[in-house]
């Protein structure tokens, strides 16, 4: 029942979020590898990269816990798209609201590398 109650929370929080801020990860799979004008951001700790989910090439990692102190390593990106991505979506929600709240066009990767990881074949 506690579960039913928490996916019906997550799957409105989805439903309500904008859509200037998040993408889902077939949008994020539409950019081709080499394109320079979208930056992507994984917000999950370094140990979970290296976790069964594994990790999208050429990311930025800086943990959440960490983004508004090391925000400034990104001003070189404040031109580009920032997909912002972790485990399940949660984390990267805060940072996108962060980079956006700091003037960067982010957005929030939907259902994070769970989803991502589904989507790999």
């Amino acid at each position: 029942m506690l579960l039913s109650i928490f996916n019906a929370i997550n799957f409105l929080g989805f439903a309500q979020q904008d859509k200037d801020s998040t993408m889902t990860v077939q949008d994020l799979k539409q950019f081709p590898k080499d394109d320079s004008t979208l930056v992507i951001l994984d917000v999950r700790n370094p140990a979970e990269l290296v976790s069964t989910l594994g990790k999208i090439d050429n990311v930025i990692n800086i943990p959440i816990q960490e983004l508004e102190t090391r925000i400034g390593e990104l001003d070189k990106y404040k031109d580009k798209l920032i997909a912002v991505i972790c485990r399940s979506g949660n984390r990267s929600g805060k940072g996108t609201k962060i980079l956006r709240e700091h003037g960067y066009n982010a957005k929030n990767v939907l259902g994070g590398m769970i989803e991502y990881s589904k989507q790999e074949n």
